[in-house]
């Protein structure tokens, strides 16, 4: 009985026994020498590199059958040197980062297709009817025959020489002088008088474009001349209607010129009289323009247009308002431009840009400015235009060159005293943007306690007082001008060398905006402005890159700011945002865009297009 006992407990031992080796066999790893790990880690490198160039190159059937024989030849090759495996490697880095910028490119696609505006830019009516033109407006107007002649390449020579990069269909040539480009003496004697004696190059492939009737998307840097490519063209149509057949009581007008700002229409306004005043001292006929902005009132327009209006300058609400009421019609309006278009046609603005559209009674010329214009914007606002001509000076939203611009970390609570000591970098005049009018309202009693000749302008002043103190800056009875943005597009000011942010505005664009106040018509300034720790770090990357971009200094705590989130900030032509143009990110972390959308989700199911909208009135 025992015997039998020990036999049971000896065999289940031997079992145990044997389990536990099976166990330890399958745990078991054999140790392999140092050589012959080596040895395989290079066969596994050289098959890596086969497999990526086999993959490059399609196989005939007759490689498809030895495939097998021709990877074991590989496999013994593995004595491959380290330099040329680095190189093989490196090779397939650059082709994982590739595929890794395309789809980027992809997902970017996507989202602005997305994103983009479904319905083209154009009234009720003639999306309704289904109308399209096809061809340009037609103008008497005609280059000079030996222009004509020229060849196409050395047209490109001037553009190039200039930096002028031009799309789209039958070009009209550059024209180097204002006499060339067929202007009467009385334009060419206003000219003289302000000191213009050669056109910029927005001007010399510009107003041979607009003059030709062509449509035009203009795009150049701030103090560049933009104002005059749509100002002396329009002058010249409505004169030769005038001597054509002069206006009637109650007709007109001809020209519309829509501004997004009460400051930049009085502006245009007072460009428009003072060569229109030249022009009829030297025998031409009267060119009647009025002004339709808020805060004036409507009865200064209607007196201009009860006797017949060849052109008009208008900030939208009051253009709408009028338009609504039936005080003026756009029935013979053959020439609209809008300046600062992105502005116009950014963030929900787009419906009322499309009510003014829907009072055309036909085609007519449709010219868009701005200094700084998305891709986004520079797509939808094709659809309003016909074989559409685009003329870009420099990149679209890059600041002036002529600007020096230097950043500086300051606390919020020392702003205002230091404001004191920056102002004293340059002599007067100078401007000092701030984003709140409660900041501009501080500032400006603030310089006045310290003795400083200031004045102040918001959307909360009556235009009255607005008017009064940006004449006072003009004509330099007052040493600094503190503003809102209302003041940073398109105005014009003589002589500013400074201009201070005292708080970086939320978007980059307004940034460029605000520093081309100084620095204009090849002039130099300079641009200082305040960072602290309430500054969105989006917008210091996209500031970061905009002067890198300048070739300015830039600050070690900007240098310092996020170089890991910078991998595909330059994509081959596209650089940076596609949405809003910041240079500091992609359309896949665009704050704006997420503001937008956020905006938009929240305003479902209501027409509320008027809040969406920054537009002064």
């Amino acid at each position: 009985m025992s015997e039998d006992k020990s036999k049971s407990s000896a065999k289940r031992y031997r079992e145990n026994d044997l389990n536990s080796k099976d166990d330890e066999d399958e745990d078991y790893t054999p140790y392999v020498p140092i050589k012959e790990r080596k040895k395989e880690k290079l066969l596994k490198l050289g098959r890596i590199v086969q497999l990526t160039t086999e993959s490059a190159v399609p196989k005939s059937s007759s490689e498809n059958e030895n495939d097998e024989n021709s990877q074991e030849e590989w496999g013994r090759k593995y004595n491959i040197s380290l330099l040329d495996q680095h190189t093989e490697l490196k090779k397939l880095a650059e082709a994982k980062k590739i595929s890794a910028v395309e789809k980027q490119l992809k997902e970017e696609e996507k989202i602005l297709e997305s994103v983009a505006e479904k319905k083209a830019l154009m009234g009720v009516a003639e999306l309704a009817k289904g109308i399209q033109y096809e061809d340009p407006i037609k103008t008497s107007w005609k280059a000079p025959r030996y222009l004509l002649a020229m060849p196409e390449f050395k047209r490109e020579q001037i553009r190039n020489k200039l930096r002028i990069l031009v799309e789209g269909d039958d070009v009209p040539p550059p024209i180097r002088s204002f006499k060339e480009m067929k202007f009467p003496k009385g334009i060419l004697i206003g000219l003289e008088k302000k000191k213009i004696k050669k056109p910029t190059p927005i001007q010399v492939q510009g107003i041979p474009t607009v003059l030709a009737g062509r449509d035009l998307i203009g795009i150049a840097f701030t103090g560049s001349g933009k104002t005059l490519v749509f100002v002396l063209p329009i002058i010249m149509f409505a004169l030769e209607q005038e001597i054509r057949m002069p206006f009637i009581r109650n007709e007109g007008p001809y020209g519309l010129i829509i501004c997004p700002s009460r400051e930049l229409a009085k502006q245009t306004f007072d460009i428009i009289k003072h060569f229109c005043k030249i022009l009829e001292e030297n025998g031409m006929p009267e060119i009647r323009s009025c002004l339709a902005i808020g805060g004036v009132a409507v009865s200064e327009a209607t007196e201009v247009i009860n006797k017949g209006v060849h052109i008009m300058v208008a900030t939208p609400g009051r253009l709408m308002d009028m338009l609504d009421k039936k005080i003026v019609t756009l029935h013979i309006c053959r020439y609209l431009c809008m300046d600062e278009a992105d502005r116009m046609i950014d963030m929900g603005f787009e419906e009322d840009v499309r009510t003014i559209f829907s009072y055309f009674k036909g085609q007519r010329q449709t010219l868009l400015f701005s200094a700084t214009m998305p891709k986004k914007i520079q797509n939808f606002a094709r659809s309003a235009l016909v074989k559409p001509v685009t003329i870009n000076v420099g990149r679209a939203g890059a600041a002036s060159l002529n600007v020096t611009q230097e950043v500086e970390y300051v606390k919020q609570e020392a702003k205002v005293v230091y404001l004191l000591q920056v102002l004293q970098k340059t002599p007067p005049p100078v401007l000092i943007f701030a984003e709140k009018k409660q900041d501009v309202d501080a500032i400006h009693e603030y310089l006045l306690l310290k003795g400083v000749e200031a004045v102040a302008i918001h959307g909360g002043k009556d235009q009255e007082e607005r008017s009064r103190a940006v004449q006072a800056f003009r004509d330099s009875q007052k040493d600094v001008l503190v503003a809102t943005d209302v003041a940073s597009k398109g105005l014009d000011f003589q002589n500013v060398q400074h201009v201070i942010n005292y708080d970086m505005p939320d978007d980059v664009e307004n940034y460029v905006h605000r520093i081309g106040r100084t620095g204009r018509s090849k002039a130099k300034g300079l641009a200082t402005t305040f960072v602290n720790k309430t500054t969105e770090q989006s917008v210091l990357l996209d500031l970061k890159h905009l002067l890198i971009e300048a070739r300015q200094k830039v600050p070690l705590f900007l240098v310092e700011l996020c170089p890991e989130s910078e991998k595909y900030l330059d994509l081959g032509d596209s650089r940076g945002c596609s949405y809003c143009g910041g240079l500091g990110h992609r359309i896949t972390e665009c704050p704006k865009l997420e503001a937008a959308q956020s905006k938009q989700a929240s305003n479902i199911g209501r027409r509320d297009y008027l809040s969406n909208t920054a537009v002064d009135y």
